[in-house]
């Protein structure tokens, strides 16, 4: 794989380039943000590993700016700041999969390896559409009656996993770990919260409910036809 290395502290750079190098891989290392963004989008990468706390800009600036010009790498957040809303944080700007510091090499490499496992939209569905609501995954642009709905990144990533299962539950486990990455329950509200804003963008304009609760079981969407 070619890998995009970006991690301020010159020991946690040194262990994980030399592990990745080790393991076969190509790894580009920078430690400043600007930089950083300026390769990222340049480039193509497998996998980008970001740290949060960067030199003249932070990794969620980072990532923003990498998904707003329409790159879709995965992106693994690798960072001191663990608690459960950093996660929550990091994610809904557009991130992978999250790993804190400290941290084993060997669970690295293997959230890496998952990453890059992840099918790309080549020989996908690459348009989902339920009554009049459509997804672009490639333009990464949502519409419904014409209208473009501007969605936040993990708005849209939630979205996507309900519109991929049209017609069928989508429990709230299910959800935490594609949108999320959590394994385990955060005991916080993150997936109603997401539903709720995601409802009063793309429902609640149009007069018809697209996606509905299944009270005790979790969520679809359907058009009711």
């Amino acid at each position: 794989m070619r890998i995009l290395l970006l991690e301020d502290d010159l020991n946690t750079a040194r262990y994980v380039l030399n592990g990745l190098e080790e393991e076969g891989h190509t790894v580009d290392h920078l430690a400043d943000g600007r930089d950083a963004v300026a390769q990222a989008v340049a480039e193509n990468y497998d996998v980008i590993i970001l740290d949060r706390m960067l030199p003249s800009l932070d990794g969620l600036a980072i990532i923003k700016t990498i998904r707003s010009a329409g790159r879709g790498v995965p992106v693994l957040f690798l960072t001191a700041l663990g608690g459960v809303d950093d996660r929550v944080e990091g994610l809904d700007a557009g991130a992978d999969d999250y790993l804190v510091k400290p941290f084993a090499f060997s669970e690295l490499m293997a959230r890496v390896n998952a990453l890059a496992r992840r099918p790309h939209t080549k020989g996908e569905e690459t348009r989902l559409k339920v009554g009049d609501l459509e997804i672009d995954l490639v333009a990464r642009k949502v519409t419904r009656g014409g209208d473009i709905i501007d969605l936040q990144p993990r708005e849209f990533r939630l979205l996507e996993v309900l519109m991929r299962n049209r017609g069928r539950v989508v429990t709230r486990t299910m959800l935490l770990e594609r949108v999320w990455s959590f394994h385990f329950d955060p005991k916080t509200s993150v997936v109603e919260t997401h539903i709720s804003r995601l409802r009063a963008k793309i429902d609640k304009p149009y007069g018809k409910e697209l996606i509905h609760t299944i009270r005790g079981s979790g969520y679809t969407v359907h058009d009711g036809s």
